[in-house]
């Protein structure tokens, strides 16, 4: 998205503004965990990454990193939230922000693989009677606020012009000219004041031409939340108070001047649900879950602000702002295993989320609280940790919904069956060593081998779990035949338990257990 700084002339940020509401409405920065409010895991558009591009040589190691961070338990980095294209007073920068479990969060220029500015709070330090379960520090990833709408289907590979292009010179044929004759350049309305509240603003107040405050957010172990400019990681006010201490948060996610976050395993006296808290009272509002949110990015969010959290063996729909409890669906046994997925299809909108059995569910939002549209047979190691799911569409218009499995990644196509949505299987990986859910960037999946021994006795320590499980492998494959296309081979040295993809940029992220983050994508053209 393209973005401007409140230190530039107002007529300079009206310049750049038309992009960013291009980037708005079009494909958008990987802004959250799992890219958007939806969990859709699906970056639109790329300029450079197509099935076709993949195919061919030039896609490979960018770069790396070891950010100053200690690893709690099996907890480093999380997956970044970008900024593909930010102007500021040092200039043009390409901005990846990154969550480190020492509470850290770290600024990178990710064309340079340079440190633009890091934040760490006094107070950080080592958990007391830190776990496995309960690692402590920061465990959830830092997240942009956002709106909810769904970003624009692509209608071709590669980024495009969303509009016909439009001059303010002569008409074609008459030469060079630098300055029309006739009417003058007509000139937009003057800006509105800018918003500074850091929680995003509905989708009908966005101005392109008025220069706007950029936030990054991150909650620290010590349960607050912090604020930062994105170009210099100032925090201009003081943290919130959000969660109690050494919680185990997951999918920090911010619209509409309110933040949300989920907890699990009941980490620092914290009851397990869905947390508010609204940015401008700082008043925190709570929906407990008798049992674990399921997944690993916390609730889903539909286009209408609804937010979805599976846990236990139901998934309930919760109101935004007071998380009052709407309808709910039941698994009739299994306990789901994923965070929810809400996408658009024929003008509806689903959810698919995958349960203990091996199942994946496919349901109507408008009718949650009845029986599901579809189950598929079991297809998958029976109690594995999905974490999240990926939805994406092709450009003939197929819906697809990507599932990891234990040993692999299975992809669904959605299907009318008896005049209603239904699941039909597509293809499957080839084997993959505890997969974390798949991404999407233009039609090519990339999903990762994690390398990491998912061992049932809760016996073993991090460090003999660390020194157990292998080397983390990067694949790329056709979206639309599970062909591969391309791999990281021997690149990374250690595995991957937490944390996830990202893209943006012509780029994939990987953060592996040693603390290194690693960086792949076609090399920049000087």
């Amino acid at each position: 998205m393209r973005r401007c700084s409140l230190a530039l002339v107002p007529v300079f940020c009206a310049l750049v503004g038309v992009d960013a509401l291009h980037a708005q409405r079009g494909t958008g920065d990987w802004m959250t965990s799992a890219f958007d409010a939806q969990r859709s895991n699906w970056v639109r558009n790329d300029n450079k990454i197509s099935p076709e591009r993949m195919a061919k040589p030039g896609f490979d190691f960018v770069w790396s990193l070891k950010f100053k961070n200690t690893a709690r338990q099996l907890n480093t980095t999380t997956a970044p939230a970008l900024l593909d294209f930010f102007i500021g007073h040092r200039g043009f920068r390409t901005l990846a922000f990154f969550g480190g479990s020492s509470d850290r969060v770290f600024a990178v220029d990710s064309d340079l693989a340079r440190m633009e500015w890091e934040f760490s709070p006094p107070a950080a330090g080592a958990a007391a009677g830190s776990t496995l379960v309960c690692p402590g520090g920061m465990t959830s990833a830092v997240t942009r606020p956002l709106t909810l709408a769904y970003p624009m289907l692509p209608l071709s590979r590669g980024m495009g012009r969303g509009t016909p292009a439009k001059s303010a010179v002569g008409e074609p044929h008459q030469g060079a000219v630098t300055i029309r004759s006739g009417n003058p350049i007509p000139r937009p309305a003057p800006p509105p004041k800018p918003v500074a509240a850091p929680g995003g603003t509905a989708a009908a107040a966005f101005n392109p031409f008025a220069p706007r405050i950029q936030w990054l957010m991150a909650l620290t172990g010590d349960g607050k939340l912090h604020s930062f400019y994105v170009s210099n990681g100032e925090e201009p006010t003081e943290a919130i108070p959000f969660l109690p201490p050494n919680a185990n948060a997951m999918g920090l996610i911010a619209f509409d001047n309110f933040a949300y976050v989920a907890t699990s395993n009941g980490c620092g006296g914290a009851a397990n649900g869905v947390w508010a808290l609204d940015l401008t009272t700082k008043k925190v509002t709570q929906w407990k879950s008798a049992k674990n949110v399921a997944g690993t990015a916390g609730p889903a969010v539909g286009p209408d602000g609804t937010l979805y959290v599976a846990s236990g063996g139901d998934l309930t729909a919760l109101a935004p702002k007071t998380l009052t409890p709407g309808a709910s669906y039941k698994s009739s046994g299994a306990e789901f295993t994923s965070t929810p997925v809400v996408f658009e299809y024929k003008g509806r909108d689903l959810i698919a989320v995958t349960s203990a059995d091996g199942r994946l569910h496919l349901l109507d939002a408008a009718s949650l609280g009845g029986a599901a549209l579809d189950k598929s047979a079991p297809y998958s190691t029976p109690d594995y940790a999905v974490g999240s799911l990926t939805s994406w569409q092709d450009l003939d218009g197929t819906r697809w919904v990507l599932a990891p499995t234990g040993s692999a990644v299975t992809a669904w196509k959605v299907v009318d069956k008896n005049g209603k949505p239904g699941l039909e299987q597509g293809w499957v990986s080839r084997e993959l060593v505890s997969p974390l859910a798949p991404i999407v960037v233009s039609g090519v999946v990339f999903a990762l081998s994690s390398g990491e021994l998912r061992s049932p006795d809760s016996t073993l320590t991090a460090a003999q779990r660390a020194q157990k499980s292998g080397k983390a492998v990067l694949y790329a494959f056709d979206g639309a035949t599970g062909k591969e296309l391309w791999n990281s081979g021997a690149r990374m040295t250690s595995f991957v338990h937490s944390g996830g993809l990202a893209a943006g940029g012509s780029r994939v992220y990987v953060a592996t257990y040693d603390g290194t983050q690693y960086a792949f994508g076609f090399p920049i053209e000087h």
